[in-house]
């Protein structure tokens, strides 16, 4: 009987997960806005003809990051399935909108 009372809450939990893609445009497109709006400020430092170089070095830095804790933080959002959230942080258009979105 328990085990039968444990595979019922399993399932239950595993329908109100959050939709899998939603999530992951919602957590590529926070990621995107708030890295980027950074590294342009950083970029924007340096002397022109440093930049091209600089760009390329914190492209490589970001999707590196990016894989790594994508997994992660899209389990995390489909485990909250916040679709308010989610929807707020996929239509962001800047790194302020996707910040208000979560909070941060």
């Amino acid at each position: 009987m328990r085990s039968v009372l444990l595979v019922l809450v399993l399932v239950a939990t595993a329908c109100r997960q959050g939709d899998r893609v939603k999530c992951e445009q919602a957590v590529r497109n926070y990621a995107t806005l708030v890295y980027w709006k950074q590294a342009d400020i950083d970029i924007a430092k340096v002397p022109e003809n440093q930049r091209e170089a600089l760009r390329r070095d914190k492209l490589a830095e970001f999707t590196a990051q990016m894989e790594k804790g994508l997994e992660t933080l899209v389990t995390q959002c489909q485990s909250a399935n916040n679709k308010e959230q989610i929807d707020c942080m996929i239509n962001a258009k800047t790194a302020d909108q996707a910040k208000d979105c979560s909070g941060n």
